[in-house]
Formats: structure tokens, sequence, C-alpha cells
């Protein structure tokens, strides 16, 4: 099975599944009244992917419109905070950041049962592999470089002039995540430990770069949670931006240029890949084109970020590995994902080890 393939089933919309109904007319009489310009009659349907936060297809005459919502039932605290998803796009809109346009934000669980909100449907092109099969060869690095110029303008905003110097915890940031991880995998022993793990348990802690930085990050900026215009090298809107938080810029950086290193078959990736023959950039290159557009000379702790990145990773997927074990992770995917662990974390452990680029 390929875990990068399977994504694609993900694609599209299909009718509202099981559980995840809710009182469409009230919905549409609550956007009478708060998106300006709507009008019904009003069609729902869900998109496929397995977002935490579910979204759906508004579809009138005049208009589409795309609702996040949190799921329903019982949540953890602060989990699954679409008002800080709804915040963070409507600040980055201001400033001319390629995001979807946030109509309003319900806070009132007696309209659909939990809060939610109304952002525009962007239409574009969404790409699932990095390697563009389905870009002319001539055009592929333009498509990289639009990647490139958005993560890079991303990190070089002023997140205390545009309202979000509460939007995080400034500094830190590897010494936090690389406890919370740590912790989780270390508490997860039915999943078992790897060798690799325990090493970069001890050598993440002890090998974090002098210095500090924080930008807003987006905390999953991959080629697939992009639009692109449907005919041009250029992005619409950057999607997904449940995780988005303050935190290290060069951290974001890094797992964006993990589909470097990222097998195939785990998460559509360009390790193994023939670069020049694709006409692709080189690693090398990338890395420069962001260090010019964000000011640096070049990032000396390269590596440690890679390997923070591929441990993070392997983290999330021992703990899927634990839910397998325990019967509550029952999916084709889940199972795939708790069996390549150990690559993901060898690769990791490999990147530390590895010469700076």
């Amino acid at each position: 099975m390929n875990i990068a393939a399977d994504a694609r089933t993900n694609e599209g919309t299909t009718a509202v599944r099981k559980g995840f109904h809710f009182d469409e007319p009230r919905l549409a009489e609550w956007m009478r009244a708060h998106v300006p310009g709507f009008s019904g009659p009003l069609t729902v349907e869900q998109f496929k992917g397995g977002q935490s936060n579910p979204t759906y297809r508004l579809v009138t005459p005049g208009k589409s419109y795309v609702l996040r919502r949190k799921p329903p039932g019982p949540l953890l605290k602060g989990a699954h905070a679409i008002e800080r998803e709804a915040r963070v796009l409507d600040a980055l809109e201001r400033t001319g950041y390629p995001v979807a346009h946030v109509h309003a934000l319900c806070t009132d669980e007696a309209i659909i049962g939990t809060w939610f909100y109304i952002m525009d449907m962007v239409e574009g092109r969404v790409f699932w592999d990095a390697a563009l099969p389905d870009v002319p060869d001539a055009d592929r690095p333009a498509y990289f470089d639009a990647m490139n110029e958005a993560i890079a303008r991303l990190h070089s905003l002023d997140y205390a002039a545009i309202g979000l110097a509460d939007y995080g915890r400034p500094g830190n940031y590897f010494a936090r995540q690389i406890g919370r991880w740590t912790a989780q995998y270390l508490d997860d022993a039915e999943a078992g430990r790897d060798p690799a793990m325990d090493r970069l348990v001890e050598w993440l802690p002890a090998n974090i770069p002098a210095g500090d930085e924080t930008s807003i990050v987006h905390g999953d900026f991959r080629i697939d949670n992009l639009i692109f215009h449907p005919h041009e090298p250029r992005i619409l809107a950057v999607l997904d931006w449940e995780l988005s938080t303050l935190g290290h810029p060069l951290a974001d950086f890094a797992y964006h240029a993990m589909m470097y290193h990222m097998p195939p078959h785990i998460v559509a990736g360009l390790a193994g890949a023939d670069l020049a023959s694709l006409n692709l950039p080189s690693e090398a290159a990338y890395v420069a084109a962001y260090c010019a557009r964000t000011g640096r000379a070049g990032i000396p702790d390269y590596r440690f970020y890679m390997a923070f990145n591929f441990f993070r990773l392997a983290a999330i997927f021992h703990g899927i590995r634990g839910r397998v074990i325990r019967g509550t992770a029952a999916s084709a995917q889940a199972a795939e994902r708790a069996r390549v662990f150990p690559e993901l974390a060898g690769i990791a452990w490999r990147q530390a080890m590895s010469a700076s680029l």
C-alpha cells in the first residue's frame, strides 16, 4: 500500500457522512444574517479528507463556500480550535498573503452543534505528487519557486504588527517540542521502542542550535496543502492552518523541505527521484532560494532541523502504531503508518549523523 497514493482518494467531496450531519436550514438562516451576499438554496457536501476538523462544501446557485467545524462529541481542552484558524486566516489576508477569505465565525453551538467558520471556496489545482508529473518539464521550477516564496514570505511577516503577538509561546521552541514528542514516544510502552528513536531522544536535546527565532509557522506546509492557479504557477491559497502557531521558522521550513528525503511510498516525496531529469531544483538550490528571500547567509544547522522533523513525524507514527496494536485504529492507512515507523526513525537518525547541507 502507498500512503501517498491513498491520500489522493481523499480528494473531492461526498455526501455528508453518518454522525456529521447538522441542521442545514438553520445554517442557511444563520448565513443569511452573517455572510454578506449569501443566497440559497443551500446544498451541503463533505470533503472526503480525514481532517480532524470536519470540512464541508456549501453550494449555492451563485457561489460555493467552505465550512470548517469542531468535530461533534466531547473534546480535549484546547483541541480543534477552529477559532484560531479563522483568526490567523483573517490576519494573513490583511497582509495580502494567499489564503481563503473568512466570512464569519460562529461560537453559538445552538446553530449546528459545534463552533464553525465560513470561508470562500478557492478553486484551483492541488498536487498530490511533489514530482509534478502532470506539469510540463519547463514549468516545474516555477511551481517550486512559488512554494519557496510563499513559505519565506510567511516567515518574514511581523506577527506582532498584524495582531498575532499572543498566537503562541515565543522562544524555546525546540526544547518544548522535543520534550513533548519524547514523552509521547516513551509513554506508549505497547508500541515498543526503536534503537534510532532512543538515540534521537538523547541526541536532539543535546544538539539544539544556539540562538532562537520566532515567526508564524504553518506546521504542515506541504505541496498538497496549496491551491495553485488552474493554469499558472501561482498559489491562490495556503490551506490547513490547524497546526499554525508561533514557532521557529527553520523548523517549519525543514518540515516543508522533508520532501527531498521522504520516500514516496510513505508520504508524497522526492527521495530517490532524478531531480535533474525532472527539471526540479536541487535541495541545495531550494534552501539557497529560501535563504536569499529571508536574508540568511545559510542554515548551518540544517541537518538538525531535518532530523527533528523526521523524529516528530516518527513519534506521530509511533502513536498510531500503539493505537493499531490496541485495536483503536483499524484502517489500512493506520496499519501502514505503523509499519513504516522504524523507517522514518532511521531516516531521522541518518539526518542527525549526516554532514550539513
